[in-house]
């Protein structure tokens, strides 16, 4: 398994590891032994109570006794029933394993009655006793608590979880055909963290796991100690222009995302605002996907797809949006990992409480930052909290457990997304308190799944990556005091409403709540087909990208167009303080990029003078190339300020963590692989782009005798 997984335990070779596995022992001894105490003693209250209500049953002689008395009695009746349910009951059902269900399901309240007559018997007090039929009920009673509170005291024991995970994924597996020898692969996306946030969190001690893989162990304050033989290798790589989760999952699952110029988009020839995250344009965009390639995907044999925006062509899906809006059949179950996961109530027990204090988490975070009045700061309030405990607990959970399920049933190729931390940092930032929590339970997570692989039956290799990262910096409205489109209408001559519209944060989390529920995944009926005022521009914000769109002209929009028809619009947003550039089609130049003080680029001299390009990296140029290519285009491409001091942007949406365009850490995703895959770039460049990216995962799975067909050409590209 060398190379593939590391032993949960393996920390390091000599007395280092030694200590590791004794003291994890430990911890595991008293954390059993602390449930086992706490259960005791709500026993002990329960039979109090009982006795205090049934007339037939009764703790203390005729004459009296003392309150102390009485404890000790309830104490120890209570120590003798469990101990007498763990030795005598197990060895009771496999005596009747031959009694049919239904005449067992009776025996159960007699013998468990007859069991606490015993206890009561053996009491060394003597003067407890019950009537036998009360004794069934007391002893159903004090069974029914002790096992809540067991499962509750239980319900963050990662080793317990692990178990009801491989009895689940046990009975998936009985009966199905024997797994290969060869390695699978398991491709873990944790959203939205950046390279440079997964190395902080390493440095700082937040993700030993990772840190592990890395081959360093974080010392007394957070400082890598030492090599302990790295398994893995950190990449960084580079987005597309639209660096969010639709174009990059698109691209890496279906090895094009062509034409997905942002998060959303307005489309003249269908009049419809396609967004990534609406079950019905994820449809759309795979399908084109597939179309354009010519191939069903990464999973497109033995593959499962859990929580993603698209399927990839797995044949197990699940929790998947692209078939979220499909009529439910066998072939599509989107929800069916819900379904699963929860039939089983200790899970249910687990998530449900988690749940509860992510809530309560959230809430008293959010009132931290309003009292301490940090800034940025954005709303957290009305059914927030509720949306970030789905995605940090609820999504989280089941997804896990489908991983998991996949990997013990022994399949060839797993794709998961984790939305955790995507949906903190847009409303508590990249970097600070609230985000670093997440990041440590997503490490949990990935130590869990590393655990389940040491029992599945073929090896694993796990590689981790991310799809994009987030760009700190406050919004756009809060700095300016109006938003984009406010912006737009009055470069246009509009009027300005006085009160500006909030936009949508296009959460993965919020399509995953409502594909959950079944409730249409909309975002306002004028936005998807805006037929009113076809004269007025649509104005879309994707993160700090901006999209500008004149519904009335069925033909993407020069620049000579613009300008004749709104004069002062292009200046006015050139050369406004928030923006940093804007792309624009030119009947002269094909494309230019205009940027303040008349700045005015075509984008065929861009590598000579990157002009508004420049704060903003190497790569730029070609991006913004490459957007200008695609048929729908906005008729204005906006990308905000950047300041490459400290990666600040200002989004036009209500985030104070962003992403969708250029600028800062949200271009910078990363890619932690397994020493043993050949690396991600054999030139040691970075990935540049989700299908290069698509491009390398085919190759490890081909690496690992993977069921991927590899595609003949590469998608071509229409650059200009």
């Amino acid at each position: 398994m060398t190379g593939w997984t590391t032993p949960p335990d393996g920390r390091g070779a000599g007395t280092r590891g030694v200590r590791g596995v004794r003291g994890v022992r430990w911890r595991r001894a008293f954390s059993q032994a602390g449930r086992s105490v706490a259960v005791w003693g709500v026993s002990t209250l329960t039979m109090l109570v009982l006795a205090g209500i049934l007339p037939d049953f009764r703790l203390q002689s005729a004459d009296g006794d003392s309150s102390t008395t009485i404890a000790v009695t309830a104490a120890v009746g209570a120590g003798v029933f469990g101990v007498l349910s763990a030795l005598v009951w197990p060895l009771l059902v496999r005596l009747l394993l031959l009694v049919p269900a239904l005449v067992l399901g009776l025996l159960v309240f007699f013998l468990n009655g007859s069991l606490l007559l015993l206890a009561l018997r053996l009491n060394p007090s003597g003067q407890s006793e019950a009537a036998p039929e009360t004794a069934v009920i007391v002893a159903a009673v004090m069974s029914a608590v002790a096992s809540a509170t067991g499962g509750a005291l239980a319900v963050r024991d990662d080793d317990a979880y692990r178990r009801r995970l491989y009895r689940l994924a046990d009975r998936r597996r009985r009966g199905g055909p024997a797994c290969p020898g060869t390695p699978g692969t398991v491709f873990l996306q944790l959203d939205g963290v950046g390279h440079d946030v997964l190395e902080t969190a390493v440095r700082k001690g937040l993700m030993p796991t990772v840190a592990r893989w890395l081959g360093s162990d974080p010392g007394p304050g957070g400082a890598p100690d030492a090599d302990h033989g790295a398994t893995h290798r950190l990449t960084p790589w580079r987005t597309d222009w639209s660096s969010q989760t639709g174009a990059s999952q698109l691209g890496i699952l279906h090895g094009s995302n062509h034409d997905v110029p942002a998060f959303r988009w307005y489309e003249k020839d269908t009049g419809e605002v396609m967004v990534c995250n609406r079950p019905t344009s994820a449809a759309e965009l795979q399908r084109r996907a597939v179309e354009r390639t010519g191939d069903g995907g990464l999973l497109s044999a033995d593959g499962a797809s859990r929580g993603n925006l698209f399927g990839g062509g797995a044949d197990e899906q699940a929790l998947v949006l692209s078939i979220a809006a499909r009529r439910r059949s066998r072939e599509t179950r989107s929800r069916d990992g819900y379904f699963t996961y929860f039939s089983d109530p200790a899970n249910a027990v687990r998530t449900a409480l988690s749940f509860v204090a992510e809530v309560v988490r959230e809430i008293a975070q959010s009132t931290r930052a309003r009292l301490r009045k940090e800034r940025p700061r954005v709303g957290r309030g009305g059914l927030y909290p509720l949306v970030r405990a789905f995605a940090t607990v609820v999504e989280r959970d089941v997804v896990v457990a489908a991983v998991t399920g996949d990997m013990l049933v022994g399949r060839t190729a797993v794709y998961a997304d984790l939305v955790a931390y995507d949906e903190v940092a847009h409303h508590s930032g990249p970097l600070g308190r609230d985000t670093e929590q997440v990041l440590g339970r997503l490490d949990r997570a990935l130590a869990l799944i590393e655990s389940v692989a040491e029992h599945a039956p073929r090896p694993y290799r796990i590689v981790v990556l991310s799809d994009h990262g987030q760009s700190p910096g406050e919004t756009f409205h809060a700095r300016y005091g109006l938003t984009l489109g406010n912006l737009v209408r009055a470069g246009c001559g509009l009027p300005v409403p006085r009160r500006a519209e909030r936009t949508h944060s296009g959460a993965e989390a919020r399509a995953a709540v409502r594909a959950a529920l079944r409730r249409p995944v909309e975002e306002g009926g004028r936005r998807h087909r805006p037929a009113d005022r076809r004269s007025e521009p649509i104005v879309l914000a994707s993160g700090n990208l901006g999209l500008v769109s004149f519904p009335d002209v069925p033909h993407r929009m020069s620049k000579e167009e613009i300008d004749a028809r709104h004069p002062a619009l292009l200046s006015t947003l050139a050369n406004h303080p928030g923006v940093g550039f804007l792309l624009v089609r030119s009947e002269r130049h094909g494309g230019v990029v205009l940027g303040a003080y008349g700045a005015e680029i075509p984008l065929d001299r861009l590598d000579d003078d990157p002009g508004p390009l420049a704060a903003f990296g190497p790569g730029a140029a070609d991006a913004v190339r490459r957007t200008h290519s695609f048929p729908h285009t906005a008729d204005i491409m906006v990308n905000s300020f950047h300041d490459p001091a400290d990666g600040e942007v200002l989004a036009f949406e209500e985030q104070i963590g962003s992403h969708g365009g250029l600028g800062g850490a949200q271009a910078r995703p990363f890619l932690l692989s397994p020493l043993t895959l050949s690396a991600p770039d054999d030139a040691g460049a970075e990935p540049v782009g989700a299908e290069h990216v698509h491009r390398v995962l085919r190759r490890w799975l081909r690496e690992s005798n993977g069921p991927e067909v590899p595609l003949e050409t590469a998608p071509q590209e229409h650059v200009a």
